[in-house]
């Protein structure tokens, strides 16, 4: 099995044309909540979606209901072509068995097919129960999902590999990290964060219902500073797609609350760049802003 060298996860928006991700679901409710916004911005952008489901799910006059929202936009782009919904077993098991070159080429097919028609790339969603429903072996699984790494190669083709954690498992679920390069959070309201020893990372979405756990977060990575002396690391915030005022005023005051000479980078889009400037970072010397040009997924 040949492994990554990244497990970064991310809020479904910082997803772009080129990118390899799973996502772990615990329930049927979030995943939908996920690809409904991962739809509409994506149909925005001009690109095609396919989506791959259970046979069991939904039937597809329900998912284009629930893509749609009353908008008419998902109806409208169905009709169209851009949007296209398909079934696991159709893609990976049409007669049963899984071939890894048959649905490699599969998956060709469908860029090929999107960019001929003049999309600017194609968006995927696959729900990988097929595997469990033939009794797949986890080790070739995992094989699969590192050996399509090709299609990725030419940034024109997204996809979100999604698992149920009741029928995978944690164990294969953590494995799963180590051959996609990207991880999707499961909720759009959702905060996560990734420490090492010279800073942290926090990426999600920093608004009211995810306010708590985001200060927490801050106040542990502060809190991992030597409290024998100055602090200095790098808070990465690039991944963070929103940050609510409030937020951004309590970044501004625990960093200015760490002893003279501390040092926080805080690496950050121009948005949220500007937000902090705002509310006076420039004005905190324990804080050192590194802004950086806004990523637009294209």
């Amino acid at each position: 099995m040949t492994e990554t060298t990244s497990d970064r996860t991310v809020p479904v928006e910082r997803l772009k044309l080129g990118d390899h991700a799973c996502m772990s679901v615990r329930d049927t409710e979030s995943p939908w909540k996920v690809f409904t916004a991962y739809t509409r911005t994506s149909l925005a952008r001009r690109e095609k979606v396919l989506l791959v489901m259970n046979p069991d799910d939904m039937n597809d006059d329900d998912v284009v209901a629930l893509l749609d929202g009353g908008s008419g936009h998902a109806a409208a782009a169905r009709d169209s072509g851009q949007l296209s919904l398909k079934r696991n077993t159709e893609m990976y098991i049409p007669d049963g068995r899984f071939r890894e070159d048959r649905t490699i080429e599969l998956y060709t097919q469908e860029v090929n097919r999107s960019y001929s028609e003049g999309w600017a790339g194609l968006r995927l969603t696959a729900d990988m129960s097929w595997a469990p429903r033939i009794g797949l072996d986890h080790e070739r699984l995992l094989d699969y999902e590192a050996s399509v790494a090709p299609l990725f190669a030419d940034p024109l083709f997204t996809a979100i590999c999604w698992y149920d954690q009741e029928r995978f498992g944690d164990g294969l679920l953590s494995d799963m990290t180590k051959v996609h390069p990207l991880r999707v959070l499961e909720n759009l309201d959702a905060i996560d964060a990734d420490t090492a020893l010279d800073g942290s990372r926090v990426p999600g979405s920093a608004e009211p219902g995810t306010r708590a756990e985001f200060i927490e977060t801050l106040r542990g990575a502060l809190d991992r500073r030597d409290t024998t002396g100055p602090a200095r690391f790098v808070l990465d915030l690039r991944d963070l797609c929103f940050m609510e005022a409030h937020c951004a005023w309590q970044l501004i005051s625990l960093v200015g609350s760490l002893p003279n000479g501390s040092e926080v980078t805080v690496r950050c889009g121009e948005l949220l760049g500007l937000v902090l400037r705002q509310l006076g970072a420039d004005e905190v010397p324990q804080l050192a802003l590194s802004v950086e040009e806004d990523e637009v997924a294209v």
